[in-house]
């Protein structure tokens, strides 16, 4: 982790100007409509705003600048990332930037990362993560999914579930059982899978939001070369544990949750009952505040832990603890935000999530339409990743020495 100096700090202020400045030439509008009205986006929305991003060099922050990241320290990378949210940029998907290209900068071979990382960098190739099992979720050690080697190359049989945007999918990492025999974390290894191969089929997963983002993966005699291999035969739970450090330092999103509260407020400020505004109710005032407080200590928790992994005085359990704060903060925000809306979220109308929908009741506000959809596919961040059950033990074990 790069050291941050005084200069660092200074100048912040001139660097947030900079990515406003950024955001409000090339955002498009109507992407930042969809994000800030919870509208459902599609794969050409991510594509598009990551090749904006691409075209600016600006897509990749996290990522060293001789694979083509930004150079930026710690604390411009935190500042990027909340002004994005706040401005309502769609969220890069994680799984190539965030997630393997990590990997295969640190573990894979000189021909992975020199051909992985442009087309990932690019966009070029969108990737899943082929984690999850019927069966192995928290409990991910126990998968089943088996890469045997015949004749020169890797066969894969077996399930992978939850699998966000498979159907987009060009490519997977995922984790697969190479020695039966081994114990727990032995015996798996880290491939990196594509797609389009004969033997892969996906069924897709219904949610309550009417969405097919996720899905079932079935691998039926899939080859695999041995090339795909990422590290050492047996040794992926070690490159697991790595990426997973990765997909939870980064839940917090500190952005996200302060422009969700804004919209909660904005809510508060449009909805009457009985002649006045919610927001001068003297419960939704108090349960506002109280919110806007735990935004605050959320904020500074996350820079204090952040000042702490640049130090090199973590313990390892940061990034456990920012995704619990942040992920309970959200789920209570939107909680809310359904909560304040009343009975103008209770219809379900699928077309709500479209930017294309029609005109409707006037006596419904046009922002109540894709709450509770959107309440409730949050609901998941508190399950990917490691759920919060398993977050807390970490921090016992890890922080506290139980």
């Amino acid at each position: 982790m790069e050291q941050q100096n005084d200069s660092d700090l200074s100048d912040l202020p001139s660097f947030r100007a900079e990515v406003r400045e950024f955001l409000a030439n090339n955002l498009p509008s109507d992407l930042r409509k969809k994000v800030l009205e919870h509208k459902r986006l599609e794969k050409e929305d991510y594509l598009r705003w990551h090749k904006i991003l691409f075209e600016k060099g600006w897509v990749a922050p996290n990522w060293p600048v001789e694979y083509g990241g930004t150079g930026w320290s710690l604390m411009q990378r935190y500042a990027f990332d909340e002004e994005c949210a706040i401005a309502g940029a769609p969220e890069t998907v994680p799984f190539g930037l965030r997630m393997v290209a990590p990997v295969i900068m640190a573990y894979g071979s000189a021909e992975q990362k020199s051909y992985y990382l442009p087309r990932i960098l690019s966009g070029e190739d969108w990737w899943c993560q082929g984690y999850s099992e019927p069966g192995s979720g928290s409990d991910l050690v126990s998968l089943k999914m088996r890469a045997e080697i015949q004749d020169g190359v890797f066969v894969v049989n077996g399930q992978k579930t939850w699998t966000t945007y498979a159907q987009y999918a060009d490519m997977m990492f995922c984790l697969v059982r190479t020695d039966p025999e081994a114990r727990l974390y032995a015996g798996i290894s880290f491939l990196l899978v594509d797609m389009r191969t004969p033997g892969i089929s996906i069924r897709p997963i219904r949610t309550l939001d009417g969405n097919t983002e996720i899905n079932e993966v079935f691998f039926d005699n899939v080859k695999v070369p041995l090339v795909n291999l990422v590290g050492e035969l047996n040794s992926g739970w070690t490159y697991a544990k790595f990426l997973l450090s990765h997909e939870r330092f980064g839940a917090v999103r500190v952005g996200r949750n302060k422009r969700e509260l804004a919209f909660l407020k904005r809510i508060a400020r449009e909805r009457t009952v009985d002649g006045r505004p919610l927001v001068d109710d003297p419960v939704w005032a108090h349960a506002i505040a109280k919110l806007e407080v735990d935004m605050l200590a959320l904020e500074q928790t996350n820079l204090r832990l952040m000042e702490r992994v640049q130090a090199g005085a973590g313990n390892g359990a940061e990034a456990s603890l920012l995704k619990l704060l942040g992920t309970s903060h959200v789920k209570a925000i939107t909680e809310h935000q359904v909560e304040a809306a009343g009975t103008h979220a209770l219809p379900f109308r699928p077309e709500a999530f479209s930017l294309a929908e029609p005109a409707q009741d006037q006596l419904s506000p046009h922002w109540s339409g894709p709450l509770v959809g959107f309440c409730l596919n949050l609901r998941k961040i508190s399950i990917y990743g490691g759920t919060d059950e398993i977050q807390k033990n970490i921090i016992s074990k890890v922080a506290l020495g139980l």
